[in-house]
């Protein structure tokens, strides 16, 4: 049986914008860096501590070919993650699923294993499956927890992902549904076939240049729907490498 991969935050539900503000206040009271959305996006999926020594380079605070990064910065770095999802926690937050993807998993996708593959901790994503869609609508079930340092554009959560959903051995029966750059980077490197699925994104098709072809990115998960469907049903597998 095929089998769909789904990240969580930004394909499946709307909760970007609470990490996003989580990490704009974070990173403002500890280290008082402004961070924009767009450089927040193009981060999404790095482990939280690795995300706040990236925007410390691009902000000017680090030196970007520098070797080595001070004791005093990696404690700044984790005191960020912390921080952020101590912020992230007190929004009690479950954010709503996109307009149509709730239909998508439950009613559509009959003919494929799902599974849901992401960073987020252990008690975010089962709260926010099982509330919003229920966990046995998927095969499988990722969390960051479980592979902790492997945030992406490591390929090794997505890599278990196929051995436990049984496609290791044909990773084109597989389709990762990714919203951001080092997701599809992570996709890319465990060699599974992978689109882009926009939804309320600042991030635009010329973000995934050289990562992704243009046809294979969707303005949100709805409008990928038909695409999975058809995909789920047919022997159409191949058409994902063009």
């Amino acid at each position: 049986m095929k089998a769909i991969i789904f990240d969580m935050d930004g394909v499946l539900v709307d909760a970007m914008p609470f990490h996003y503000e989580a990490m704009r206040t974070a990173i403002k009271e500890l280290k008082n860096i402004d961070l924009d959305k767009r450089t927040f996006y193009l981060l999404e999926g790095m482990p939280v501590a690795e995300m706040a020594l990236e925007i410390f380079k691009l902000k000017g605070y680090l030196v970007v070919d520098s070797k080595s990064i001070s004791k005093k910065d990696i404690e700044i770095s984790e005191k960020v993650a912390e921080r952020k999802k101590e912020i992230f926690r007190e929004m009690n937050v479950i954010p709503k699923p996109y307009d149509g993807v709730k239909e998508l998993i439950i009613n559509d996708l009959s003919n494929c294993s799902k599974a849901v593959v992401s960073g987020a901790s252990r008690q975010e994503v089962d709260t926010i499956i099982d509330e919003v869609f229920t966990k046995d609508k998927f095969t499988l079930i990722l969390n960051g927890d479980q592979f902790e340092g492997k945030g992406k554009p490591d390929p090794t959560p997505f890599k278990v992902a196929l051995q436990r959903l049984k496609v290791d051995n044909n990773p084109s029966d597989a389709v990762v549904v990714e919203n951001a750059p080092l997701g599809v980077k992570a996709a890319n490197n465990a060699g599974i076939p992978c689109i882009v699925t926009l939804n309320t994104s600042p991030l635009t098709i010329g973000d995934f240049e050289d990562l992704i072809s243009k046809d294979r990115i969707f303005k949100d998960t709805a409008s990928a729907g038909k695409f999975l469907k058809n995909w789920c049903c047919c022997d159409n597998s191949s058409s994902l490498y063009k």
